[in-house]
């Protein structure tokens, strides 16, 4: 907040008294609304911009990170049966590896690759979960025992 306030005043829109004004309420505020109204008249700050993109690329990484220890999980169970199997022909769990993590690698370049696109990222990882709640729901009703 105070970092904001300094760009505010080198780019002219406090002057030097009204900085020191909100410093000083910013220091004796309780509540983010306390401090939320410290700014409510100025534009977005650079610092401020650059931090909610920050905290929003590490929220989606995050989820890409659980992603892909889910398909980490699967593929080392599909590599155990093949082991438990005999080992023997073909490598099929490579299908299963390929399959469980190129959405994740696709949509980890595009997050953190250059010219990364977060609104992209966010929609397909939100596209995933939400098709995984409608299975989950369609499963459950299926294992409903029948209504009298």
């Amino acid at each position: 907040m105070i970092e904001e306030l300094r760009e505010h005043t080198v780019d002219g829109r406090l002057t030097s008294e009204e900085f020191e004004q909100r410093l000083d309420a910013v220091y004796q505020a309780k509540t983010r609304a306390e401090l939320d109204v410290l700014r409510a008249d100025l534009p977005v700050s650079t610092t401020a911009a650059r931090r909610a993109q920050l905290e929003r690329k590490s929220r989606l990484r995050g989820r890409i990170v659980q992603e892909a220890g889910g398909a980490a999980f699967a593929s080392a169970v599909c590599v155990a049966i093949w082991f438990a199997t005999g080992a023997h022909g073909h490598f099929w769990p490579i299908w299963v590896i390929v399959f469980a993590f190129l959405p994740l690698v696709r949509d980890s370049w595009r997050l953190l690759g250059p010219g990364s696109d977060l609104d992209v990222v966010e929609a397909r990882l939100q596209a995933r979960h939400e098709r995984r709640l409608r299975r989950e729901r369609y499963r459950g009703r299926r294992h409903l025992p029948p209504s009298l």
